[in-house]
């Protein structure tokens, strides 16, 4: 029988705030709350943000004035709202107005000048033989150039991008653990992965007395490693400063090392560990490896995830210089104004210029249908198959492709065979990866458009969180399954909020891409199909299901009396779970990070032709006796 991986728990932080208990996603459809969750929402932001404090006298703000919920809820709820999500970048990270960029200009014999957000002492020094400047207002200048013939000119500039989906303002990762020298993605792996575990509400060891120490797989991993001061950044920028590099810097950069500090520091784990990466896909690439080995009973419990900090200068440069983020002079441009949209920036689907990079953490703990019974876990859902296709031969390594028809196609088909074509066709809806560059606009709706003309689907819900969010890399398609449970819970699509109107050169005649939130009708969003299209060809489709289907088949599966148990089990489990949520609400978000703990000794495992005991542990690996081939 082959087993069915649920959803048991789902944690992490992102630029709406901490993920568990669908805090994050209230975040985004923030208008569509009830007044009472729109304020348990604000409130836990500002305790997130070091706006407010909580004790047992209740709200506090820095000065130490108290108020009722309500009060501090309106007091707070600008700023909160302000801090969160896409915005532009603060000193915190890099001084985008400090930090020149380089532009090519071309200008013909005869023209006046050109005029640059730009401060006077950005400008080359000495000026070249010709130029005029005149400084304007608003840190611009006026570059004249004399000449008779005409003339291309290289000039520096400052930062033309400007903004990025950033973690809740005053938010630090590392100030909730000891986190000395941990580079910033290490430390959002930490809080996020513990985020995620303590919201199972199942304490850790009772998960690991009923599983062999060999069952458990950690999958992990981020596409552009740590690339600030105490990761690999550091490592190639300490000998250009007069530095020396550290004895952790190479280390600590590696990409594998999201996996690596949960198995040392938060697991304690001596089971499968894997960081399988595939750019902007990398997060369904280690779910569809969770995913697969619990089918295939290789193990019971899986830790899937991804931590990204690409907000660094020389990442946005990267990306800049391959015209595939949205900069300051494209959004004047398309917008036709003077002042760039940088909170709607992100724009799936709608008049876009590029997207816009964020940062994130995001984690999601996955049993066997079997196990999570048996331990009384909450089921958030079900993941049915992760499809991963390549584009073949391509010009353009970073261009779309045609892998993502195969992985869409393959995804439907597969949610047919398991829920039924009708309930496809009425109850299904897309978490779109979205990007905001213009060809994935057009290239992923004609994608969505082609599939659901194979399925007779009409009026196809379609939302793209990376509208809100940006797009974290590593980590997006597990912003994009945070925002799927969200769904699931509330009813309510995410409206791509940051576009006026859908593109005319996007194929939307069988899509439904609300520009507000949208509550879906009893049936609708059941199942979920989180796509991402990756550069150089990483594309995957998944297929999530609700837990009113996943219910349904586990009671047929495993009959009433089973369910009706395990429901029992589960009462105690959600009095944890909302005892940890409220918890963190107030501010306590009890990071799990063990440094120093003693380790195994290695004297003391015992090994047999039976199997492997490991101290520390209660159950025995033992080893697998099947004949593998039994014809040979």
């Amino acid at each position: 029988m082959v087993k069915l991986p649920v959803i048991t728990a789902f944690g992490g932080y992102g630029p709406a705030g901490r993920s568990s208990s669908h805090h994050a996603f209230r975040r985004m459809i923030i208008e569509s709350l009830s007044e009472e969750e729109r304020q348990d929402t604000l409130l836990s932001l500002a305790i997130l943000m070091g706006v407010l404090k909580y004790d047992e006298g209740g709200y506090y703000d820095i000065s130490g004035k108290r108020f009722t919920p309500a009060q501090a809820a309106a007091r707070i709820k600008d700023e909160a709202l302000e801090g969160t999500l896409i915005r532009k970048i603060t000193r915190d990270y890099f001084d985008v107005d400090a930090i020149a960029g380089h532009a090519k200009l071309n200008m013909a014999s005869g023209e006046e000048g050109f005029s640059f957000n730009i401060s006077a002492r950005q400008l080359p020094q000495p000026l070249p033989a010709g130029w005029h400047v005149e400084e304007l207002a608003d840190r611009r200048v006026r570059i004249t150039v004399q000449g008779e013939m005409d003339c291309k000119i290289e000039a520096l500039l400052r930062t033309e991008v400007q903004a990025a989906g950033l973690l809740p303002q005053g938010f630090r990762p590392g100030d909730h653990y000891n986190s000395q020298f941990h580079p910033r993605a290490l430390q959002m792996a930490i809080v996020g992965a513990s985020d995620a575990i303590n919201a199972l509400g199942i304490p850790w060891r009772e998960v690991q007395a009923k599983i062999t120490p060999d069952q458990l797989g950690v999958y992990s991993g981020n596409i552009m490693g740590q690339l600030d001061d105490y990761g690999f950044g550091g490592m190639l920028q300490s000998r250009l400063k007069g530095h020396r590099v550290s004895a952790k810097q190479c280390p600590l950069g590696l990409n594998s090392m999201c996996a690596d500090f949960l198995n040392a520091y938060v697991l304690g784990s001596v089971g499968h560990t894997s960081a399988t990466l595939g750019a902007c896909a990398t997060f369904l690439y280690n779910l569809n490896a969770a995913v697969e080995d619990i089918k295939a009973g290789r193990i019971r419990v899986a830790v899937v995830g991804s931590a990204e900090a690409p907000v660094t200068s020389e990442v946005i440069e990267g990306f800049d210089a391959m015209g595939a983020l949205a900069t300051e002079s494209k959004l004047k441009h398309i917008d036709e104004t003077e002042t760039a949209d940088w909170r709607n920036s992100s724009r799936p689907f709608g008049n876009s210029c590029g997207f816009v990079i964020a940062e994130s953490s995001q984690y999601v703990v996955l049993m066997d249908d079997e196990l999570a019974l048996q331990l009384g876990a909450e089921i958030h859902g079900s993941v049915g198959n992760v499809f991963i296709n390549a584009d073949g031969f391509k010009r353009s390594i970073a261009s779309p492709g045609p892998g993502n028809y195969i992985t869409m196609a393959k995804a439907v088909a597969s949610a047919v065979s398991m829920a039924g074509i009708e309930t496809v066709q009425k109850g299904s809806f897309i978490q779109a990866h979205g990007s905001s560059t213009p060809k994935n606009c057009v290239s992923e709706a004609d994608i969505f458009d082609r599939v659901a003309q194979a399925f007779s689907i009409r009026d196809w819900p379609v939302t793209a969180v990376k509208s809100y969010l940006g797009h974290s890399l590593g980590p997006a398609s597990g912003d994009q399954l945070i925002g799927c449970l969200g769904v699931f819970r509330y009813g309510i699509l995410p409206g791509i909020k940051s576009v006026s109107h859908i593109a005319p050169q996007v194929n939307n005649a069988r899509l439904t891409i609300p520009l507000q939130d949208c509550k879906l009708e009893e049936g609708q969003g059941q199942i979920a199909f989180i796509n991402s299209k990756g550069f150089g060809g990483n594309n995957a489709t998944g297929v999530v299901y609700s837990p009113k289907l996943t219910h349904q088949w586990l009671r047929k599966r495993y009959g009433e009396t089973v369910f009706a148990n395990y429901q029992q089990r589960n009462r105690q489990v959600r009095r944890q779970a909302n005892a940890y949520d409220e918890a963190a609400s107030q501010g306590e978000l009890n990071v799990i990070y063990l440094f120093g703990q003693q380790g195994i000794n290695e004297e003391d495992i015992k090994i047999d032709m039976n199997g492997i005991t490991i101290p520390g542990f209660e159950k025995p690996i033992t080893y697998a006796t099947d004949k593998e081939y039994p014809d040979f």
